[in-house]
């Protein structure tokens, strides 16, 4: 069973969520405001977070941003349309995707599904270290570290990566990465991968402007290569 924790200062979107929610078997809580979210995700084991971005006492880009200081748990913002640059901050600090109001509840079931079995195939996929350059992602640790330093991905973050160092070289255009990584079709998906490819790329590069592993290729998509 997995347990959802909602967070939204508006009670009728919470009783709608949980009301969408509660047939698919999930064990909810829910939270009012980011202060009642984050004590939530120390106290409680949490296996995904729909968050609103705007709220009293903290905002939900607050939230996720400490809430990231000690959980890699997936993050789906609840934004409004007018929201676009908060939700591409809350990208940018480590959340998994978003769904705008009002949302349609196949969809929000769909993105909630996509976070969920990438959450657990973190939890329990096993295979031997894969290692390009200096970088290694021990899969059965869920760790990866570049030249011995350890390094914090989110799930999102990790899937991406894993995906391209189990296929260096390979090229994968916007659509396919998102396919592949997300498990759903991808509707308008270019925006949401290049912000994970740009986080990532902060992470795992000494000079994020002059990538040595996580390359672009004009035109077709991304890889990854040795960094010689």
């Amino acid at each position: 069973m997995y347990n959802i924790l909602i967070c939204d200062d508006q009670p009728d979107i919470v009783r709608a969520l949980k009301l969408y929610l509660a047939p698919e078997g999930y064990q909810l809580l829910e939270a009012f405001n980011g202060a009642q979210a984050l004590e939530l995700a120390k106290t409680e084991d949490i296996h995904l977070i729909l968050l609103d971005i705007m709220m009293p006492e903290m905002d939900g880009i607050t939230a996720a941003a400490k809430i990231r200081e000690f959980s890699n748990v997936p993050i789906i913002f609840l934004t409004a349309k007018s929201e676009t640059e908060d939700m591409v901050l809350g990208l940018n600090i480590g959340a998994d995707d978003y769904i705008t109001k009002p949302f349609v509840p196949v969809e929000l079931l769909a993105r909630i599904r996509s976070q969920l079995r990438r959450y657990a195939s973190l939890r329990t996929y096993e295979d031997n270290e894969l290692v390009i350059g200096g970088i290694v992602l021990n899969d059965r640790n869920k760790t990866v570290t570049v030249e011995g330093e350890p390094v914090n991905l989110t799930p999102t973050e990790y899937s991406i990566l894993r995906l391209l160092m189990e296929n260096p070289g390979k090229v994968y255009s916007t659509g396919a990465l998102y396919e592949a990584v997300w498990q759903e079709v991808p509707l308008d998906s270019g925006g949401a991968v290049a912000v994970h490819i740009r986080h990532l790329r902060e992470k795992i590069e000494i000079d994020p402007s002059a990538p040595r592993y996580l390359k672009v290729v004009w035109g077709q998509g991304y890889k990854i290569e040795g960094g010689n």
